[in-house]
Parts: C-alpha cells; structure tokens; sequence
C-alpha cells in the first residue's frame, strides 16, 4: 500500500497488482530497464520505447511490447512512466516532436521519475491538467539492482485522482512509495535533499579514500575497517567498491551530480539558503568533468586528488 505523510508507517510491496494494467515505460537505462521488469513480473502489460531500438526489442522479445513511437505507446497506454535523465528529456518526450502530451487521452496518468527543479514539476503539473492528464511528481532512488527487484524508493505528489488512476502501478515498481503531497512540488524536493546527501556523501568517502592512499594506507585494509565502523557510509561502502576494483563502469555518472547538485544549489538560492557542504562537493564533480571524467563512474570524483596511485582493474 502506499505510504502517506507519516514516516513512521512502511509501506508494503505488492508481488501481484490487484487488476493488471497496460503500463509503458519511456527510457530503459539502469532505473528503467529494471522499472519495466518489475511491473512485467508483477503481471501487467508493459510497453517500452527507448531511443535504442535493440534495447526495446530486447525487453519484448522475454514478455511485453516494444513501441516503435512515443505515439505508438501513448494510444496504447493509460499509465506511461517516464524514465530519462533530466527536465529536458522529460520535456522533450512530452512536447518534441513525436512527443506524447497531444496524443495521451484524458484521465491518463503521467508518472514523472527524474530528478527535475520542483518548481518545473509544479509547472508541468498545471500544463498536463490542462489538457485533462493527470501527473505524479515520482522521483526514484535505490539503483539498477533495487529498481530491478521492485525494491526501489519514489518520493511521489500528486492529487489524488492520480494515485487512484495508477491502482496497484507503483506498488509493483517499489518496494517503498511515500505520497508527499497532494500537488506536485514535493516529491522533487525531498529527492533534491536525497541528492545533496547522495553527493557529499560520495565526494566525503572519495577524500578519505584518497587520504588514506597519499598516506600509504593498504586501501583494502581501510576500506575493510571503516565498513565496520562509526565513519562508514552506504556510499563509501557501495563506492570505493569501486575504486578498490578499479572499475569506473557508470552506474550512475559524475555529471549526474554535476546536475543533481546543481538543482540542489538552485532551488537552495531561490530562498538564500546557504549550502557550504553540497557547494563543495559540486565543485568537486565539476572539477572531475572538466578533467574529463564526467561519464565515469560518479566514484572516479576521486581522481581529482593529486599524487595517489590508484588501484587498477584486475
């Protein structure tokens, strides 16, 4: 069931929706490939659309529909979950051309799971009620592994009739759905706060893995020690894994902090809050882009540090 405003309730998984709806999934990257593997286990009728074809013929050809247009899935879906990078894809699927807003029939539901300014999702909110579809501000956390599972995180606002239409949907991609508000807006800003803790953590055990290296530490007796201690963090565990292995593969990229960061720093300003900690760690990303690092692995932040001699892959 889902959850509402009280944290202390926790909200149940669902392994079987209680009616099967007809679901597409637009983006079928590390969260979205497995989004529409969980609601195709739990018995819906998924259809997919990715910019890579193969990558939607692939998901078909085990159980479900590959959509040859985002026109294609939209007259043939009530519920279409969006799964892609930022605001500007998001829109892009939406208004671009061959977008779907003009072809998604009235009382359909818009479920948007990227990290996105609150204040956009506000907007878009208003600009699909006008043509009568609903909208749920439904950002995501957890990774390929959990969403892959069902066990992912949403942090989700919306009005109700958007909870109601989507049934026994987000149960079946997410282990925990937390409904924030009943408008847009909310979802998005605790996902930014997520993100802010997400990047300095990240950017923290970077720093202390980099220290330990300059002082000659043995990295895999430290990072053994501090995963059973009070300094560990489930980014330095998950992380300097990473690092350890030498295996830069992104699983979630620096310039996605670069970017989350960012909005964390713009909808901070919009107030004058001061953010010194997430500050830094932008800079830190930035720092690691602009050294060409930016489709790495978000754990190659560590490469910035001068004169340590990373572990290399085996």
């Amino acid at each position: 069931m889902t959850q509402n405003n009280n944290p202390a309730q926790t909200p149940a998984q669902s392994s079987t929706p209680t009616s099967p709806r007809r679901v597409g999934v637009i983006g079928l990257g590390a969260m979205g490939a497995g989004i529409a593997q969980s609601l195709r286990r739990a018995g819906h009728d998924v259809h997919v659309y990715d910019i890579r074809a193969d990558a939607a013929t692939a998901f078909a050809a085990e159980g479900g529909v590959a959509c040859a247009t985002l026109a294609d899935m939209a007259a043939a879906c009530d519920i279409v979950v969006s799964v892609v990078v930022n605001a500007q894809q998001t829109d892009a699927v939406l208004y671009g051309e061959g977008g779907i807003a003009a072809a998604l029939r009235p009382g359909a539901v818009f479920v948007m799971c990227s990290t996105v300014d609150p204040s956009w999702s506000i907007a878009l909110e208003a600009r699909l009620a006008a043509q009568g579809v609903l909208y749920l501000d439904a950002p995501i956390s957890g990774g390929a592994a959990k969403a892959a599972a069902g066990q992912m995180t949403m942090m989700t606002a919306g009005r109700a009739a958007a909870y109601e239409a989507c049934g026994g949907v987000l149960e079946s991609m997410a282990g925990k759905v937390y409904r924030l508000g009943d408008s847009a807006g909310a979802g998005s800003k605790v996902k930014i706060i997520n993100q802010l803790l997400a990047g300095v953590h990240i950017a923290a055990a970077a720093e202390a893995m980099a220290l330990g290296l300059r002082e000659g530490v043995d990295a895999d007796a430290l990072y053994e020690v501090i995963t059973h201690s009070a300094g560990n963090s489930w980014m330095f565990e998950n992380r300097m894994a990473h690092v350890l292995a030498g295996d830069y593969t992104p699983l979630s990229a620096v310039d996605i902090f670069v970017k989350d960061l960012g909005l964390v720093l713009d909808t901070a300003r919009q107030t004058k809050f001061p953010l010194p900690l997430a500050s830094t760690a932008h800079q830190m990303f930035m720092q690691a882009s602009s050294a060409g690092h930016g489709r790495e692995d978000d754990s190659a932040v560590i490469k910035i540090f001068p004169g340590i001699t990373l572990p290399e892959s085996t």
